[in-house]
C-alpha cells in the first residue's frame, strides 16, 4: 500500500528542482547560455534542450506508452547553436508543463501500475523517482554552471555560506511541524 502522500510530495520535489532552475536561468546574462567549459561539456542550452527532450519523452503517455518515443532524437538535444533566451525558457517551460500535466492528472493507485523505458518495465513510481533523480543531476550541474558564471555576482539559492548557524536556528526557534521540506522555499521565493 502506498501512503497517500506520496505523489503530492514528488510533485513538490520537482517543483523544487525547476525553481533552482528558473533561478539560475534567472542569475545569467544572454552569452552565458551558451558558454562550454570545453567541447565535452555542457552548456546550460544544451542542459535545457536534454531536460526538455527528457521530459517531453517520458510523460507524454507516461502511463501507457514507452516513455523513450520514436519521434525523440536525443543526439541533437546535446548539439549546439544559437539559442535565444525566450527560445529556451519556451523549451523549458514546454517540458515542466508535460510533466506537471501528468503528474497533477495521476492519482495515487496509478503509482503501482507498470510503465515502459525502452522496453524495461518500472512501476510508475520507480520511473517517476529515476527521473526525478535525473532531473535533479542535471540542475544541479545548471547552478555549478551558474556559480562558476556569476562568481561573486551569484545570489545562493540555498543556505549561504557562513549563515547555517542563523538559518538553523530560526527553524529551531518554530514549534515542531510536519510539512515537505520544499514548502519555504517554495513559497519565499516566488
Amino acid at each position: 500500500m502506498i501512503d497517500q502522500n506520496v505523489l503530492p510530495g514528488l510533485i513538490k520535489q520537482f517543483h523544487y528542482y525547476k525553481k533552482l532552475g528558473d533561478q539560475t536561468l534567472g542569475e545569467m546574462k544572454e552569452e552565458e547560455l551558451i558558454w562550454q567549459y570545453n567541447d565535452e561539456s555542457n552548456s546550460l542550452a544544451i542542459l535545457i534542450n536534454h531536460l526538455s527532450g527528457n521530459m517531453l519523452s517520458r510523460f507524454t503517455g507516461f502511463l501507457n506508452e514507452d516513455g523513450e518515443k520514436t519521434w525523440r532524437n536525443r543526439d541533437a538535444e546535446f548539439a549546439s547553436g544559437p539559442v535565444t533566451r525566450d527560445e529556451l525558457l519556451k523549451r523549458w517551460n514546454t517540458g515542466w508543463k508535460c510533466l506537471f500535466d501528468q503528474l497533477d492528472a495521476m492519482e495515487e493507485s496509478d503509482l503501482g501500475t507498470i510503465v515502459y523505458i525502452r522496453n524495461v518495465g518500472h512501476t510508475a513510481l520507480e520511473a517517476i523517482l529515476r527521473q526525478l533523480a535525473h532531473y535533479a543531476y542535471h540542475v544541479g550541474q545548471m547552478v555549478f554552471i551558474g556559480k562558476m558564471l556569476r562568481d561573486g555576482e551569484w545570489k545562493s539559492l540555498s543556505i549561504p555560506k557562513g549563515e547555517s548557524g542563523q538559518f538553523n536556528q530560526h527553524y529551531f526557534d518554530q514549534p515542531k511541524s510536519i510539512k515537505h521540506f520544499t514548502d519555504d522555499f517554495l513559497r519565499d521565493r516566488e
